[in-house]
């Protein structure tokens, strides 16, 4: 059954169409990669799926439910979090403050601070310290912990593993077993097509705002991944 289905989405920057009628869902206890070159609309993508570009109410359906055009506030409260590229951290409060801001929503669930410090115990040693005090790491370690804290039901992580070391790239992907394991979904959006195969159950590819392939990993060949990405 699926938790998110996309139809015929559609979104714009102004007059600038940035999405030409996707088609996507993602079911309950699946992780699904979206890989595609800059500019191919994925974080526009992410963004109308999480009320901050607008869509059709019907072209977004999260647990039966259009929501569409609902503002982000309220989709979080639904239990759809999502983090963000570049981190989004607040920089005047500390680490323990940007992650008790994720849980706003007061949704019930398994994650509370300590179960966060337990999936990222460096977080917990710097719970006091200013989020800009954090390596980049750390800090997408933090916004991680921040959308979990809403206990979500599907989590989008958008690039996260942008500009990080490969060590610390393999730290963070650890962790998803443990948060599917708690009952989360999750959409990675990745550039890295190598570690998008590793994670996920099924892979999109988007090509100038369109969805230029759909498999699962093991199904697909270097030359169709090409082809879909690059567009040749």
């Amino acid at each position: 059954m699926s938790l998110l289905m996309v139809t015929d989405l559609k979104a714009f920057y102004g007059d600038f169409q940035a999405l030409f009628g996707i088609d996507f869902e993602i079911a309950e206890g699946e992780a699904v990669a979206v890989i595609g070159s800059n500019g191919a609309g994925k974080s526009t993508f992410l963004k109308a799926i999480t009320g901050l570009l607008p869509a059709p109410p019907e072209a977004v359906i999260f647990d039966d439910e259009p929501i569409g055009s609902l503002p982000a506030y309220e989709i979080v409260g639904k239990g759809l979090a999502m983090v963000p590229e570049g981190r989004q951290l607040f920089p005047s409060l500390s680490v323990e403050e940007n992650l008790l801001l994720g849980g706003y929503s007061g949704r019930n669930g398994p994650w509370m601070l300590e179960r966060i410090y337990d999936l990222f115990p460096v977080l917990g040693e710097r719970r006091n310290i200013p989020s800009t005090a954090l390596s980049g790491g750390e800090q997408q370690m933090a916004a991680i912990g921040r959308a979990l804290m809403s206990n979500p039901r599907l989590i989008l992580c958008d690039e996260i593993s942008l500009g990080l070391a490969p060590v610390v790239i393999k730290g963070i992907y650890d962790a998803l077993p443990g948060i599917m394991a708690e009952g989360a979904s999750v959409l990675v959006v990745e550039q890295d097509i190598g570690q998008a195969m590793k994670v996920a159950d099924r892979i999109y590819c988007f090509q100038e705002g369109r969805v230029s392939l759909e498999s699962k990993p093991e199904l697909l060949t270097r030359e169709q991944i090409a082809a879909a990405y690059f567009g040749v």
